[in-house]
């Protein structure tokens, strides 16, 4: 096996781990520039969405978002594990959703979702990455499903929150995200 799937040294992970375990406590607190701060340059991929945020601006506007959707935002650990050059983490993600999420109008109900980031770090252990994975539909079941379908104005949400997920469908995804190339593998 080549030396590029050797885990590094101890002190290394354990450095990794901290920076990400800081990363997680400091979004919760909603300390952006505390979360900033573990990214020389922030950048955050949505795989789910296909959408990337990058650079200081565009990841402050990602937080904003999703903390008007969901101020209560917070997160439950489920393991963490370390690979040659990335900290993965699952993780359940939990929300109220007291505002609007993209176009769907909020809702009042409550999320809990599980995902899985990707904490990738280069050559020179500096974060470059937080890839995100998780099911769209997972959240979006758990946001229209609390909705009484028999009182009208939940009836209403319902389909405004429908039309909005289907107005957000339609996009293009970050040309970023489509130039991948396979690993090389060896004999």
């Amino acid at each position: 096996m080549s030396s590029r799937f050797n885990l590094p040294s101890e002190d290394v992970l354990r450095a990794r781990e901290k920076l990400v375990l800081d990363h997680f406590h400091d979004e919760v607190r909603q300390d952006w520039d505390a979360t900033l701060s573990t990214f020389p340059h922030p950048h955050y991929e949505l795989i789910a969405q296909m959408l990337v945020h990058d650079g200081d601006g565009e990841v402050r506007d990602y937080y904003h978002d999703t903390r008007v959707a969901f101020p209560d935002q917070d997160h439950e650990l489920i393991a963490l594990r370390h690979s040659h050059d990335a900290v993965i983490v699952e993780f359940w993600l939990l929300g109220t959703h007291l505002g609007p999420l993209g176009k769907i109008p909020p809702t009042g109900s409550r999320h809990r979702t599980r995902m899985t980031a990707y904490f990738v770090f280069d050559e020179h252990e500096n974060l470059v990455t937080e890839r995100i994975y998780f099911d769209q539909l997972t959240i979006l079941k758990q946001l229209v499903g609390g909705l009484d379908k028999r009182d009208p104005r939940d009836l209403l949400k319902l389909g405004r929150a429908v039309a909005g997920a289907l107005a957000m469908a339609g996009a293009e995804p970050d040309p970023r995200l489509l130039a991948t190339t396979p690993p090389e593998l060896g004999d």
